[in-house]
């Protein structure tokens, strides 16, 4: 069982996705399954096996939402910001060059178009319990790259 990392919006966001799953969706699903019987052979009716295969994605879905607000665990930021910890803003410089901010999020938030690095990716990792001044060495496909911490909010 994984502990899923989430700030109160992201959480906020699967509990109306789950709602909407729960009674519009499921009500869709059975009304096609409901138009399709009404075509006669199962066996050989593909709406049917269309709407069938439809309500597995849509209980699966279900599932993997449950699971993970179960599992959840709110991410609260620390005041003082003296470590690196999930939900922390950090600035680092790259390889002595060039400065690049990251938000350290959960699996289910991480976004690297948008600066949120998982707890669980590799410089994510790397970052957590360091302070303002420690350099971390993360190892990538594309070779070992520097991280030094400038700045944690």
């Amino acid at each position: 069982m994984s502990t899923y990392y989430l700030s109160k919006e992201r959480i906020e966001e699967l509990k109306e996705e789950l709602k909407d799953l729960t009674t519009n969706k499921r009500m869709e699903v059975a009304e096609k399954l409901k138009r399709a019987k009404e075509f006669g052979d199962l066996s050989e009716n593909s709406e049917y096996n269309e709407a069938k295969d439809e309500q597995a994605r849509l209980e699966r879905r279900i599932m993997e939402v449950e699971d993970v607000l179960k599992n959840s665990e709110l991410i609260k930021k620390s005041a003082k910001g003296e470590i690196v910890e999930i939900g922390s803003a950090v600035t680092v410089e790259k390889n002595g060059k060039e400065k690049i901010n990251y938000i350290i999020v959960g699996s289910q938030e991480a976004n690297p178009d948008e600066g949120k690095i998982s707890n669980e990716s590799l410089v994510g990792g790397a970052l957590l319990g360091k302070a303002v001044g420690e350099t971390v060495e993360v190892k990538t496909l594309n070779g070992e790259n520097s991280y030094k911490i400038i700045s944690i909010e």
